[in-house]
């Protein structure tokens, strides 16, 4: 896996004070995409044990919400396999911040075996996650004014509630 910036303070990407992740690669290449130069896998620095332990560290600080990851695309199946685990470390050293996790997929596609991310580590990466901000991004529906997404169609969703109600829950922070 690659990812092209990683950002301290970020404010833009969810509730709070955050540390942004953007993984590199997307096959699903939305029109007019806000970074179209995350869409190649190899856009950026590899993501190794050193970057690993350098997020860790910046999301340390009490004022530091938690982690977002975004893209490119972090669901893809090629960065599944090394977000996992990386997410699970995060929940284990600091299980009081939150985890968003941005995805052009659908929460329905994501559990539809016929999607190319609908792959076996899937659960557990949305089961690590507490918002799930979904759906590719629409021109057609795009709306400034919309908190912590760029287009109409996309969802909010609280994945705690999500996983035990077995139904869509909207975040509503």
């Amino acid at each position: 896996m690659h990812y092209g910036t990683i950002k301290n303070c970020d404010i833009a990407n969810g509730i709070g004070v955050r540390v942004s992740l953007f993984v590199s690669g997307c096959r699903n290449a939305c029109p007019n995409c806000f970074q179209p130069e995350t869409w190649n896998f190899a856009h950026g620095e590899p993501f190794t044990a050193e970057t690993e332990a350098k997020l860790i560290a910046m999301l340390a600080p009490d004022y530091i919400a938690g982690l977002t990851v975004l893209g490119g695309e972090p669901l893809e199946p090629e960065n599944q396999a090394d977000l996992l685990p990386f997410l699970r470390k995060v929940r284990a050293e600091y299980p009081a911040k939150t985890i968003w996790i941005y995805t052009g997929f659908t929460l329905e596609e994501l559990s539809d075996r016929s999607c190319r991310a609908c792959t076996e580590h899937v659960g557990e990466i949305l089961a690590l996650a507490d918002v799930l901000v979904d759906g590719r991004f629409i021109e057609a529906q795009k709306d400034i004014s919309l908190r912590f997404r760029g287009s109409k169609n996309q969802r909010l969703i609280d994945l705690p509630r999500t996983l035990a109600e077995g139904k869509c829950v909207l975040w509503n922070g």
